[in-house]
């Protein structure tokens, strides 16, 4: 079934599937026989997991005190200067990624149209990014009148391939926009070695890569500048927002110039309006919310990645299904934690039919990203009058037709099954309830096939 769930469809879902699933867990319901215990829910045994999960995002009155604070200072903008709490963010963001600096924006969007416009991205150049992703990554691109270039998906790592890269550079190609998806860091070295060998800039999409790292250091301090998205559904939240991070002071002074309407400072203080800008800055209210997640996104990301390890172990030996691969010595957050699914290894049920089997269980699981430039998103772009006028027929006609190339993103499509972060923030049982849930659909997964 293509697109089973988007990303944040999914994760509505998954919320609502949790509430529901706590209401049902309140009311009795039909009785379920010891022999019909290790049976599906669908086929009808009792459901693997009836206690819901944990809400997301999770409020805490404590906060509340900081923000008033805030919110009766009437000082809610940072544009004038001065104090506030989003430079003491700003300042705390750096010092937890180790990262020189940070520069907090209005979304992770931003932060991605601040990082390319800094490095230089214009109309008519060309980014690599990766396919497997949230379309505001391919958004960010589009913004500059720029054009993504797609490098193929290594489907058991779901991130960029870096063997598909050069094949890909043009004599436009400004820039490659590694994305850690999931909180999956990429195999940066080699990206990195490629981006010098063309002379190109790296910019790391790390909207889910908060505290996720590679060979000992943080995602967003691998690149030239990184961007990190703190909206809603993410480990740490503010509505929306996001911050940009580097090791230069100058590409950071440009970044705070363009995301403050052009005005110079730091480095290129006194200069006035030099350069181009828009208003993405984050306000002070968002900042101070942030600031007291930062020891909670400390202490719930070990408690993730303590669960998603105990998960792949036990799903490894599970025939059919496969836990993603990391690159050597990093460490993922798991904003989604996913596995491939074969049905081969499930008698044919379909990765479709054996979501609504988990969900039965009451593990809400969706299918990750769908092939997206198959949407029309992309139809809409070449046909526009600006695309049409920066590049040539010709090469607008074989961009479109290079998406049939990408056989490893659509493979990684098909066979991705994923849950949301906030399950794996349930204590150990839990976690045992969807490797039950999984193990009794693997035992009868041809009497599903045949009820379907």
């Amino acid at each position: 079934m293509k697109n089973y769930f988007t990303r944040r469809g999914f994760i509505r879902t998954a919320a609502a599937s949790s509430a529901a699933l706590t209401w049902l867990s309140a009311r009795s319901g039909p009785t379920v026989f010891a022999a019909d215990a290790a049976k599906p829910a669908l086929l009808g045994g009792k459901p693997a997991h009836t206690g819901g999960w944990p809400k997301w995002p999770d409020w805490r009155e404590s906060w509340e005190p900081d923000i008033l604070k805030v919110l009766r200072s009437g000082n809610w903008c940072r544009a004038g200067g001065g104090p506030g709490k989003v430079p003491e963010f700003e300042e705390a963001w750096a010092k937890l990624l180790g990262a020189k600096r940070s520069l907090a924006t209005a979304s992770g969007t931003t932060a991605l149209i601040t990082s390319l416009h800094v490095m230089g991205v214009d109309a008519g150049d060309e980014v690599i990014c990766s396919p497997f992703t949230f379309s505001a990554t391919y958004f960010a691109i589009l913004a500059h009148k720029a054009l993504p270039v797609f490098a193929d998906t290594d489907p058991a790592t779901l991130t960029m391939d870096p063997k598909s890269i050069e094949c890909r550079i043009t004599e436009r190609t400004k820039a490659i926009m590694p994305v850690h998806i999931y909180g999956m860091p990429c195999d940066m070295d080699p990206i990195n070695a490629i981006a010098r060998k063309h002379k190109l800039a790296v910019v790391e999409d790390s909207w889910q890569g908060w505290l996720a790292e590679y060979k000992g250091r943080k995602c967003g301090t691998l690149g030239d500048l990184g961007a990190f998205s703190f909206q809603n559904s993410k480990h740490i939240p503010a509505g929306e927002g996001g911050a940009v991070t580097g090791m230069s002071d100058e590409l950071l002074d440009r970044c705070f110039a363009y995301h403050n309407c052009g005005r110079a400072n730091g480095t290129f203080k006194g200069r006035g309006l030099f350069t181009r800008g828009g208003n993405y800055r984050m306000q002070h209210f968002q900042a101070a919310l942030l600031l007291q997640q930062i020891d909670k996104l400390v202490k719930e990301t070990e408690v993730r990645r303590a669960n998603a390890d105990y998960l792949s172990a036990s799903l490894a030996k599970i025939p059919g299904i496969t836990p993603v691969r990391l690159p050597e010595n990093s460490r993922a957050v798991w904003h989604l934690y996913p596995w491939r699914y074969n049905p081969e290894g499930f008698n044919g049920l379909s990765k479709g039919q054996f979501c609504r089997a988990m969900g039965a269980e009451g593990i809400s699981c969706g299918g990750g990203y769908s092939e997206q430039y198959n949407d029309g998103i992309f139809d809409e772009t070449i046909n526009s009058t600006g695309y049409k006028r920066l590049w040539s027929a010709d090469r607008l006609k074989a961009y479109r037709e290079s998406f049939k190339d990408l056989k490893g993103n659509a493979r990684a499509c098909a066979e991705t099954v994923a849950i949301y972060q906030s399950m794996l923030l349930a204590d150990r049982s839990a976690m045992d309830h969807i490797l039950e849930a999984v193990r009794k659909i693997h035992a009868h997964s041809a009497e599903l096939v045949k009820k379907a």
